[in-house]
């Protein structure tokens, strides 16, 4: 199968995931409920759960209790995108093509559909410990002692997994994460930054819900200690790659391509690593994490072409 017809496929898969976790729109809340789904439904290329689903896929997963993680973390980054929009941080009219949250529903509304998201990413992952499935009853609704035994030690082992991914949900969008990195992002707007400065926001703001969402995949489909630092590197490496790929982008395409306003670090007086090494630098270094990325995911047994090819897909994007 080829890769676009296979990333449409998994990308409509997470479209039909999303339709089925996101909050109707009713009472009270309605307008905040409105925003919420405003901007979740303004696509993207949703990533991050197509990340997560393959790399579960690729140790073995296949069981459901992925797919609330897997809305979670898109409703995760599409938080961050609403206040990284806001007039107190980058002050963006334009995402993905469409108005943005604040200038469609005001600066408060949107503050508060961008918390609201954040607090039902969490709310929405934790139906996965409700999906466990229930022990299978024999025909005289009693289960033998050895089918008991084996279900209940696999139970065990399910709900110790998705305890480890929620911890790893908690951790990676916080202080210790993306907002770590947004605050560092605020705080040296308009410095000279040192190379530890840029990267220490790039692995943070950018990186970390790239390796939570591959981290989480690869937490529920049971893989080992080592399996699950390579996988963790390798996001790390694609994190970097991505968000430097963003600044060539940010100097190089036009506003149909991106779908929001170019050049908009300049605005902002950003430092990137355009900025400081330059295009064609830039380039090699995107291929250069790229590369290592592929070639550690060549180290995990089983068949990881998709993830590769979509990691190909990441360098040569135009948006």
């Amino acid at each position: 199968m080829k890769f676009k017809q296979q990333m449409n496929e998994k990308v409509q898969n997470v479209e039909r995931v999303l339709r089925v976790y996101m909050p109707t729109e009713s009472s009270f809340q309605k307008t905040v409920v409105e925003a919420m789904n405003y901007t979740m439904s303004a696509g993207g290329k949703r990533i991050r759960p197509v990340f997560m689903q393959s790399v579960y896929e690729l140790f073995g997963g296949c069981e459901e209790y992925i797919e609330p993680f897997m809305a979670a973390i898109e409703m995760i980054h599409t938080y961050s995108l609403i206040h990284d929009d806001l007039p107190a941080l980058d002050n963006d009219d334009y995402r993905r093509g469409r108005k943005t949250a604040h200038i469609m529903y005001g600066e408060a509304m949107a503050i508060l559909a961008g918390d609201s998201l954040l607090n039902y990413a969490f709310e929405t992952a934790s139906k996965a410990f409700l999906m466990v499935a229930e022990p299978i009853c024999t025909e005289d609704n009693r289960v033998r002692d050895e089918d008991k035994i084996t279900l209940l030690s696999e139970e065990l082992k399910i709900r110790r997994n998705l305890e480890r991914a929620m911890a790893v949900l908690s951790k990676k969008p916080g202080i210790y994460g993306m907002i770590g990195g947004q605050v560092a992002d605020v705080e040296l707007t308009g410095s000279i930054l040192t190379k530890e400065q840029l990267y220490y926001i790039y692995e943070n703001k950018t990186g970390a819900l790239i390796e939570a969402s591959m981290m989480i995949g690869a937490i529920l489909a049971d893989a080992s200690g080592e399996d699950l630092d390579k996988i963790e590197k390798a996001a790390s490496n694609i994190g970097m790659a991505f968000q430097i790929q963003d600044d060539i982008l940010d100097e190089t395409a036009t506003f149909e391509e991106l779908g929001k306003p170019i050049r908009s670090d300049e605005k902002n007086e950003k430092v990137t690593y355009v900025t400081i090494h330059g295009i064609e630098e830039a380039k090699t270094e995107v291929e250069r994490l790229s590369n290592e990325a592929c070639s550690l995911f060549e180290t995990i047994d089983g068949d990881s072409t998709f993830l590769k090819d979509l990691i190909l897909y990441l360098i040569h994007r135009k948006n």
